[in-house]
């Protein structure tokens, strides 16, 4: 009998596809919206540090992200997973409606926590969303982690492009941007309804049996699990802070909103996904990952003095087939290579990642301030600027924001390449014991 024949698998994965199409459509929507939020409420309480104030806020879901799935990855099994879905839904239509009408929930620096009250509950909710349904399709599809993970996160990509449309529709409308969030609601109701009647299965580690305790001495007793713990912390910081800040950055100085690139990049994102599988195994999975850590370096070097449409749109292909595996590809290696580490290992490497964008979002976002007096002269030298000038200025702190996440990637190529170089040379080795009658044949 196969993994999970005694659950709607089918049913299951769906219900796990809309919910992580939920935690999209919210992180896009929210980079939709991050400058009218922005000059409407950010720049009259502090022009010079708005930018700031924003990736700050936005950076928060990333912290409600990692807090939430810290301490729910260690305890799916106790809580339930339909508990977990449940509370996402509940925590997407919550946070929507704080941040949607924080002008109107809180006055001067009130309007700001309100907002940053919304962001991090959508981010808990993003957070009960991964502790379960990357649990649950380790559990359902045991043979072929790597592939169904890839195929699961696609459905990532998908709710950014329909964000990031709808995003486009409600401004070319000239509807009030309010508008644009309450897309978030709708899938939030959808998959609540399927999950309250469906049958949830047990995680990978309780179905072999593994108990709670070795479960935690499974990370601490492998010292090499924390080698991917940092990895994450810097391949999330290469993909999803640039995500949110693409539109911010780019908007003014490549002559294109900075959401189509998002939605471009996006859409090679679910095609490419839904090839991770043969791509893993004629690679490795961490060879994988050395190639597109090398992909997403030259990308966001190109990000960083793109200066039209044609430049940008080559940057963010470049940068979209580096970051498109990297996710859902660390999450199956911890479930494949830590497997008695069970749910609390996926959940852990999917917290470095939260925990990084929470810590290098900000920063971007105070280094693209910095960047931009410094370009300007200062900051009275910059309320002069406009036109021309003020596009120079803020092309500057574009490229001093993107190249400096550039170091990221670069430093991945030495952290992945080394753990291939490791694994290769285990395989010869391990293969030389096996066969030593080929001992002297080329590997």
């Amino acid at each position: 009998m196969s993994a999970g024949a005694d659950y709607d698998r089918s049913r299951l994965f769906w219900i796990g596809v809309l919910a992580l199409f939920t935690a999209a459509l919210a992180f896009s929507l929210r980079a939709a919206v991050a400058d009218e939020l922005r000059s409407l409420y950010l720049v009259p309480l502090d022009p010079t540090h708005s930018f700031t104030l924003i990736a700050e806020a936005l950076g928060a879901s990333f912290l409600g992200f990692a807090v939430t799935l810290f301490a729910c990855c260690a305890l799916v099994d106790v809580i339930g997973m339909k508990r977990l879905i449940m509370l996402a839904a509940l925590g997407f239509i919550g946070g929507t409606l704080l941040i949607a009408f924080c002008g109107m929930l809180g006055t001067g620096y009130g309007v700001y926590w309100v907002m940053l009250a919304g962001m991090v509950l959508q981010g808990m909710s993003w957070g009960f969303v991964e502790a379960t349904i990357n649990p649950m399709t380790a559990a359902l599809y045991p043979e072929d982690t790597t592939h169904r993970m890839n195929v699961l996160h696609a459905w990532w990509p998908a709710g950014l492009i329909v964000g990031g449309l709808w995003g486009l529709a409600v401004h070319a409308m000239e509807l009030h941007w309010r508008i644009a969030l309450v897309l978030i609601l709708l899938p939030a109701f959808v998959f609540a309804a399927l999950a309250i009647t469906a049958r949830f299965p047990e995680t990978r580690r309780v179905k072999d049996g593994i108990s709670f305790g070795d479960m935690l001495r499974e990370v601490f007793r492998r010292p090499s699990f924390f080698i991917w713990f940092g990895a994450m912390f810097l391949t999330a910081a290469s993909e999803l802070a640039p995500g949110q800040w693409v539109d911010l950055a780019l908007t003014r100085i490549v002559g294109m909103r900075g959401i189509v690139l998002l939605i471009y990049v996006s859409g090679l994102m679910f095609v490419m996904r839904h090839f991770a599988g043969p791509l893993a195994h004629r690679l490795s999975p961490t060879g994988l990952l050395l190639a597109s850590s090398a992909l997403t370096a030259i990308g966001l070097y190109l990000l960083g003095i793109a200066n039209s449409p044609f430049t940008a749109l080559v940057a963010a292909t470049v940068w979209g087939a580096g970051v498109c595996f990297i996710w859902p590809t660390m999450l199956a290696a911890a479930a494949d290579n830590y497997p008695r580490a069970g749910a609390w290992g996926i959940g852990l490497i999917g917290t470095a990642g939260a925990l990084s964008i929470y810590f290098v979002l900000p920063r971007l976002g105070a280094l693209y301030d910095r960047a931009k007096l410094e370009a300007a002269g200062g900051a009275e030298q910059l309320a002069l600027l406009s036109g021309p000038e003020m596009d120079r200025v803020l092309a500057e702190a574009a490229r001093v924001s993107f190249h400096t996440v550039a170091i990221l990637p670069m430093i991945l190529i030495g952290v992945f390449g080394g753990l291939w170089l490791h694994a290769r040379r285990s395989r010869s080795q391990a293969s030389g014991y096996a066969r030593p009658e080929s001992s002297h044949s080329t590997q």
